[in-house]
């Protein structure tokens, strides 16, 4: 038979792969989206915002949805921020790593934190150094329960939270800590107005939130610690054969996160004007926002994946849907439907985290 003399049809595309189609723009997007955690809290934060806009434009709210009444909320989302990221030291560290203490952490290091102002009479700057120490030690027990003695996290941490609710609560005869002093701390979270005409701002965004966030942005992103936390939450049989102290980086993990609750509770007792004995386990608690926050953020629940800036989108995402919900519900409904919100926020973050984990072992195959 004659050879055809036709050439075959070159289907090479740009990226090489012989009779693939590129990608379309919302398939790409969607890459995106599913990989950069940041990216798709972003576009929900503004589909949010849009949303809260429509409603209030057509009444169907009890109040503005403005940008004073968002810059309010903030005051909410400085505490479960700061603790977000506590879980998310705890949770990179691996094998299930979780602290359901920090709840009864603030508590119990609040009102240390109220005896030494409001009852014995310290200035503020001793206090302040005496309550995070206070607060690192009760970490520390906790690292030292799981890293040490080999706890499970889940059960050490919810012991501790026991304990350190008990004593909160029988420190003071369960009464909170109200002294004019303790009242006087009310300063430090007061609001701050800004310029350009922007609403003001509660102060505890700038002098605790910020300074806490770029400390963990840099410590893990930036030093030794960081880069073997990663390293054992992502496979700790290689971390120890990398000559990698896994019980020491747990330990350290848990108390950072210690740290970091006691930096919560001086934040509470402000907000408050008062030493509260039951300031982050009232009602629901702090404790499962926090882990809520530090899921939907992008932090694998198995260890080694989050970023800071994804728990602080996701942060402000929970603390804004949380105020729009209060505002579109009367009475205490509001607060019933916020539970139902961050379970759905919950379910929905732990399947993007299991299709993303999916996705990368298929690519590092």
């Amino acid at each position: 038979m004659p050879q055809s003399t036709s050439e075959p049809a070159d289907t090479t595309t740009r990226d090489g792969a012989a009779g693939a189609r590129p990608p379309s723009p919302l398939a790409r997007l969607g890459r995106l989206l599913l990989h950069d955690r940041v990216a798709l809290l972003v576009l929900l934060l503004a589909v949010l915002v849009a949303w809260m806009k429509v409603l209030d434009r057509g009444g169907y709210l009890l109040g503005p949805y403005d940008a004073a009444y968002m810059a309010a909320a903030l005051e909410s989302f400085v505490p479960l921020c700061i603790l977000a990221l506590a879980e998310m030291l705890v949770i990179l560290s691996g094998r299930g790593g979780i602290d359901l203490s920090v709840g009864a952490m603030v508590s119990l290091t609040g009102m240390a934190f109220g005896f030494m102002v409001g009852e014995w009479g310290w200035p503020l700057w001793p206090s302040l150094v005496a309550a995070l120490a206070f607060g690192t030690a009760l970490g520390a027990v906790n690292g030292f329960l799981v890293a040490v003695l080999g706890f499970p996290s889940l059960i050490a941490t919810l012991a501790t939270g026991y304990a350190y609710s008990s004593l909160a609560l029988v420190s003071h005869d369960n009464a909170p800590i109200s002294t004019k002093p303790v009242q006087d701390l009310h300063d430090l979270t007061s609001m701050v107005r800004l310029p350009l005409g922007l609403p003001p701002v509660p102060r505890q965004f700038f002098t605790f939130l910020l300074p806490c966030a770029v400390l963990v942005w840099l410590l893990v992103n930036r030093t030794a610690f960081g880069r073997r936390l990663y390293a054992v939450g992502t496979n700790e049989t290689a971390a120890r054969y990398a000559a990698l102290s896994v019980g020491g980086v747990r330990f350290r993990a848990f108390a950072l996160a210690g740290l970091l609750s006691g930096v919560a509770a001086v934040v509470t007792v402000g907000q408050f004007a008062s030493a509260r004995p039951d300031a982050g386990t009232v009602g629901n608690g702090m404790a499962l926002p926090a882990i809520t926050i530090a899921v939907l953020g992008g932090v694998a629940i198995t260890g080694g994946v989050g970023r800071v800036g994804g728990v602080i989108v996701a942060a402000l995402l929970v603390v804004w849907l949380n105020a729009g919900i209060l505002l579109y519900f009367e009475g205490s409904a509001g607060s019933r439907y916020q539970l139902l919100a961050l379970g759905v926020l919950l379910i929905a973050s732990t399947l993007l985290n299991a299709v993303a984990g999916r996705r990368r072992r298929r690519r590092t195959r």
